[in-house]
This record gives C-alpha cells, structure tokens and sequence, in this order.
C-alpha cells in the first residue's frame, strides 16, 4: 500500500467545502478516472472507475464522517483503496483541504511505468479541480450533514 497526501486551501468556508464532499455523486466532476459514484445509502457508494482503458467497478463504505472535519471511506473489494479527507478553517473564507489516500497502484493501473507518480499527480490536479469546481459555484451541490461514526466511537 502506498500513501498520497495532497492538501489544498480553498476560497470558501468550511462547511460548503465540506458539504460537497458529502456529495458524493459529484465527484465526477472534478475527479479524473472516476465515471459514477451512486450513493447507495448514508454509509455505501458504488463507485465505477475507468483508468487507461479499463473500466472497474467497487463498492466503497464510508468508515467516518464528521461535519465540518473529515470524510472518511474504504473499498470493499476490488482495488485497495481507502481514503480521508480533512477540514481546516484557515478563517469565514478559507479551507484548507487535505486528502489522504491509501492505494495499491497495482489494481488501480496496470502496465504504467511510475504507476505511484501517474496516481500522485492524478489526486494532485483532482484537488486543483475541486479547487476550481466549488470556488466557481460559490456554493455547493448539495450536503449531508449526518455523522458516521469510526468504528467503536459512539457520540
């Protein structure tokens, strides 16, 4: 397994940061590789990737979600892939967002010579275009504003 963080500061405050990243059907939008994510219910996505020509399909949990600090998920089967993503209020206007991903480069992309470098990059311009994608609306999609709680925490 290998680890990817990136982080990005974002011209909007934290809870419209953090709302889109509830919305998980848009992903699409700004993420490169990722076709569809269906929201199956408060802690399951079904995710259908295609990268370099192969087209993959998984189902994803949502391990922890927190308002306003961290949405956090694992696959279930098929590429490992887990992921969090962090909130920081920089202040009313301004967040800094990190992604934190843990991936196996061999089952998200086959025959690519620097497959941690290629994935790197790909999280790296992702964040750029999440970046772009919610200062451009000014707002976000949509937003989910239950918790999930890690395993074995109870609030």
């Amino acid at each position: 397994m290998s680890t990817i963080i990136e982080t990005v500061d974002v011209a909007v405050p934290v809870s419209t940061a953090y709302n889109q990243w509830t919305q998980f059907e848009s992903f699409p939008h700004f993420m490169a590789g990722v076709e569809e994510i269906r929201q199956v219910d408060a802690r399951h996505t079904h995710w259908v990737t295609k990268v370099g020509g192969v087209t993959r399909e998984f189902d994803a949990t949502i391990t922890e979600q927190v308002p306003d600090e961290r949405v956090a998920w694992k696959s279930d089967a098929g590429p490992d892939h887990a992921g969090v993503i962090t909130f920081h209020r920089l202040n009313d206007r301004e967040t800094r967002v990190t992604a934190q991903m843990e991936i196996d480069p061999e089952g998200f992309a086959e025959n690519v010579a620097d497959k941690l470098g290629v994935i790197d990059r790909r999280v790296k311009d992702d964040m750029k275009r999440f970046k772009d994608f919610i200062e451009q609306r000014g707002g976000e999609t949509g937003a989910w504003r239950g918790q999930v709680d890690a395993p074995g925490q109870h609030h």
